[in-house]
């Protein structure tokens, strides 16, 4: 606080006399040091926007009102327009406007208080989890290359499964997906996706592993995503033995789950795209690692050579030719033994290779098409799977492995009720 300056009176015990500047000097040093900055609730009323950009303006609740003002430099970065009527919250600090003894808020910061108030929550949240170690990275797990079982825990009935679940089957069809439903927005949601997760780690445990876990949905407002913002998800995923992928919103959304999980993929289908490999980028990778195996070997070979030829050029090895003899023998036998060896490798990776390769095969589309399968489709391009999803007489698409026909129904016979 600055100094206070006092004017003795004559007689003693009577109270300082101030001037009005000293006074209204001495209410603001008072109110900026203990307010230095606070948020402030409250309704816009008389908004004032001045030629120089400054904001004048009153926030009031239902029984009280404080003046308030906001200068340019700070208004021109404010992300929504301030008008007559709008619950806000504004961060600022409690001063005295000198010249006219008036207490007001000089405002820094202003959100809508709808949105405010979660981004406030949110920001605290974060910072105090932040503090714990929950957003350390050197805790964070990285994410196995060929997953053999991948867990979900998102809505049942979202389109967030629909395409995490297309894209892994068309990407690597031989992974196992395992779904834990849950609620992803409204009251309980946060509580349900942490007991997910919960679920998921105790299957992990206690019957088969699961080597990623997915948590997340589509996109949506901060209201909507706000589960994923609640402090129970966030220790859910810190305690969970299993690696977990937080795939929430749109790229945009960044959510509180999202930083405590060992990696973010910005949406659903993203994160489907992560969690496996495709098929054909896996069977280049084993043909690169054929090739290099390959080029590794020869290069062995070449080197044992060059280490022999060096040798037969030394004085040492001129004249005891039956000593060389030996080691020529030798030689042609550890090159016979190295050759065997390589090819004997070379042929087991093949084979492997071929498996993998084979196993692809037998569970794509096109080859279930070849042995005689067919795929029908109505006008719409869905899949028909049952006679009660047709008509008589609707027009369907059959597809086939070689061609496509067009064909109209002219009977049907539905499965029994028992069926």
């Amino acid at each position: 606080m600055g100094e206070m300056r006092q004017l003795p009176f004559r007689g003693e015990g009577e109270p300082n006399l101030y001037t009005v500047s000293q006074l209204n000097t001495l209410v603001r040093e008072l109110l900026e040091v203990n307010f230095p900055e606070i948020w402030v609730e409250g309704e816009i009323s008389n908004l004032r926007r001045y030629p120089s950009g400054h904001l004048y303006f009153t926030l009031k609740d239902a029984s009280s009102e404080i003046s308030a003002v906001m200068f340019n430099q700070l208004s021109s970065y404010l992300e929504f327009q301030p008008e007559d009527g709008m619950n806000v919250l504004a961060l600022g600090t409690v001063t005295v406007y000198g010249p006219r003894g008036k207490y007001q808020v000089e405002v820094r910061r202003m959100k809508p208080a709808g949105l405010g108030k979660l981004q406030l929550a949110f920001e605290k949240l974060k910072e105090r989890l932040k503090v714990e170690g929950l957003f350390d990275e050197l805790r964070k797990r990285p994410i196995p290359v060929l997953p053999e079982r991948i867990g979900i825990v998102t809505s049942a009935e979202g389109a967030a499964i629909r395409d995490i679940i297309s894209i892994i089957s068309r990407r690597y069809p031989l992974v196992e997906v395992l779904v834990f439903p849950v609620k992803v927005q409204g009251e309980g949601a946060a509580e349900e996706i942490a007991h997910g997760i919960e679920l998921a780690n105790l299957y992990h445990l206690q019957k088969e592993k699961i080597d990623v876990l997915i948590v997340g949905r589509g996109g949506g407002s901060l209201e909507d995503l706000w589960a994923f913002n609640e402090e129970v998800v966030a220790r859910a995923i810190f305690h969970s033995k299993i690696p977990v992928i937080s795939a929430v919103g749109h790229e945009i959304d960044f959510t509180i789950a999202d930083f405590v999980a060992d990696l973010r993929a910005p949406t659903p289908s993203a994160a489907a795209e992560l969690v496996v490999p495709h098929r054909d980028e896996m069977a280049g990778r084993i043909r690169e690692v054929l090739k290099q195996l390959a080029e590794g070997q020869r290069a062995r070979v070449e080197d044992l050579k060059v280490k022999l030829q060096m040798l037969m050029s030394s004085y040492a090895f001129r004249r005891p030719i039956r000593r060389l003899s030996e080691h020529r023998q030798t030689l042609d036998h550890l090159t016979g033994l190295l050759l065997r060896a390589y090819r004997a490798r070379e042929r087991a990776m093949r084979e492997r290779l071929r498996a993998l390769l084979g196993r692809l095969e037998a569970v794509s589309p096109a080859a279930v098409l070849r042995r005689g399968y067919s795929v029908i489709e109505n006008e719409a391009g869905r899949v028909v799977k049952s006679a009660e999803q047709v008509k008589l007489h609707e027009r369907l698409s059959v597809r086939l492995h070689r061609g496509k026909l067009t064909c109209e129904v002219w009977g049907k016979e539905e499965p029994t009720s028992g069926a």
